[in-house]
């Protein structure tokens, strides 16, 4: 074993344990997003195949999470997992934008408005 083999493991464990956690909590506000409320701007069966691929990935992460503990942080993730993860947390983040933004109070946003208004006087 070389001498640069143990500080590439913690190195990797240092970056890979981080990312794997913000991969499952940005799945499970998704997830909890798709079982619990109607996205209008969905059809049925879209809102219910993007809930089935995030369910998919969650148990993709959580496997992964056990290998890195397993192998105590030993084992990597090629990119090409990582990259699909990556599109669909965007692609939530990008449903609950426009979600919060189609049910956000006219009230708050004139609020805003308004302050924005008389602050720059």
């Amino acid at each position: 074993m070389s001498q640069s083999q143990p500080y590439e493991a913690g190195l990797l464990k240092a970056i890979l344990e981080p990312l794997l956690e913000d991969f499952q909590y940005w799945f499970a506000r998704s997830r909890s997003l798709l079982e619990t409320e109607e996205i209008s701007f969905l059809s049925e069966a879209q809102q219910s195949d993007l809930l089935s691929r995030v369910k998919l990935a969650q148990q993709e992460v959580s496997t992964a999470q056990m290998l890195l503990q397993a192998t105590g942080g030993q084992v990597g993730i090629e990119t090409a997992t990582l990259v699909p993860w990556h599109r669909l947390v965007n692609e939530c983040w990008q449903v609950g934008m426009q979600w919060r933004s189609l049910t956000s109070s006219p009230s708050e946003a004139e609020i805003s408005r308004n302050t924005n208004f008389e602050s720059s006087d």
